[in-house]
């Protein structure tokens, strides 16, 4: 797995989960990206501090000017795609209880002194839930290869599994799901698909080499849905992540032995 230096940004994306992400409010298409890495980062949460949203500013840029993941900004503050996010709003800069993320934040309008309030699109996942001990999900493995790198719980930097394999390799969903994210706007993690499966559960495959589908589409457990590379890495490899709640798990404890 790459190694992330705690200057900035890192993992995924809640019920939605989604995470996970990015700057600007939009779908992106497929596409092809050289195997450059780009560099590698991970979140430094600020307890007790926020940001107000200026006219301008995206998601994707507060995140990353604050250190941040723009995929744990998002979870933190209950945004879900298409991560919009409004001039006047507050963003926390740190994970919250369910209570206090699901609070409306007030913000002046940018026209008039009336303060509105601004709602997130959906609640933010609870970070200190402890993981789940059953999945209702029948997982299978993304794809072929040995792990590199495993989980290690309360570790920004492993927040899931590296598997190594060759490039351009098959990489499959894991389970059944919708596509709610394929970009590469997420700094570390290359070019990234997230797949939601329920309103608990996703899985995050990082570092392709080429994306083969775009957000909305509706994939099969062992559907392809991109091609191994080395993307935001040093090697190639696939990162994967399943997370619950918005809190990433050790993909190994639900994963069918191998």
């Amino acid at each position: 797995m790459t190694t992330r230096s705690p200057t900035s940004v890192a993992a995924l994306a809640v019920a939605l989960l989604c995470v996970f992400l990015l700057a600007a409010c939009g779908s992106s298409t497929v596409v092809r990206s050289p195997g450059t890495a780009s560099t590698p980062r991970v979140s430094t949460p600020k307890p007790g501090a926020s940001v107000v949203v200026r006219s301008g500013d995206t998601l994707y840029r507060l995140a990353v000017s604050n250190g941040i993941s723009p995929m744990d900004l998002a979870l933190w503050n209950g945004i879900s795609a298409p991560y919009t996010i409004y001039p006047g709003q507050r963003l926390h800069l740190y994970p919250r209880s369910s209570a206090q993320a699901s609070r409306p934040a007030t913000a002046a309008a940018s026209s008039g002194g009336t303060r509105a309030p601004v709602r997130p699109t959906q609640a933010a996942p609870q970070a200190s839930a402890p993981a789940p001990v059953r999945s209702n999900i029948t997982w299978r493995w993304p794809t072929d290869g040995q792990i590199l790198n495993r989980y290690s719980a309360g570790d920004p930097t492993r927040q899931g599994i590296d598997i190594v394999g060759k490039g351009g390799q098959p990489v499959r969903a894991a389970a059944d799901g919708v596509v709610v994210y394929s970009g590469s706007g997420l700094v570390g993690y290359g070019e990234l698909v997230i797949v939601k499966h329920d309103e608990q559960w996703l899985s995050a495959y990082g570092h392709n080499r080429t994306r083969l589908v775009n957000e909305g589409a509706r994939v099969k457990a062992g559907e392809q849905i991109a091609e191994m590379g080395s993307t935001g890495a040093a090697r190639e490899m696939l990162h994967f992540e399943i997370r619950y709640n918005g809190k990433p798990v050790d993909p190994l404890q639900y994963l069918p032995r191998r």
